[in-house]
């Protein structure tokens, strides 16, 4: 599949989405933004207690979590104001990991004004494939209400 690069909205940096991420899961599970390139996003995950499973490997749930936030977070900054909300979003673990770190890299697939989609490929240290993902976005005119 061909990637076609595109601009990301001006003045957006991984600061900004690292700074978005306080309180919230991925800090809990020490997602961190490390890359915004021409027509892709990048985040790291360890791979440690916090992130396993009883076995002692990466959790499924674990990678599907970084593929939702590496793709919800594009969606999001080319949704033009508009929020994300999540429709869709399925993984194929490919590969077993106990340590270290992986990295998530999210490409759009479609950018529409209703909906989006996204291709997240999850790799090991060595660039060894672990998981790939695909999430579907519906994009919404204005945020969902927060509160309980």
């Amino acid at each position: 599949m061909e990637h076609k690069p595109f601009a990301w909205p001006q003045g957006v940096t991984v600061a900004d989405l690292n700074a978005r991420s306080r309180n919230t899961l991925m800090e809990a599970l020490g997602i961190v933004f490390t890359e915004l390139g021409d027509g892709y996003l990048r985040a790291t995950m360890p791979v440690e207690a916090r992130t396993h499973q009883p076995y002692g490997l990466l959790h499924g749930g674990a990678s599907v979590a970084l593929a939702e936030t590496l793709g919800s977070s594009a969606g999001a900054l080319m949704a033009g104001g508009s929020a994300v909300v999540g429709l869709e979003i399925n993984a194929n673990h490919l590969r077993a990991v106990r340590s270290g770190v992986v990295t998530g890299t999210t490409r759009p697939v479609h950018i529409g004004r209703s909906t989006q989609v996204w291709a997240i490929e999850i790799e090991d240290d060595t660039g060894r494939p672990v998981c790939t993902s695909r999430i579907t976005l519906a994009v919404l005119p204005q945020p969902p209400a927060s509160g309980g």
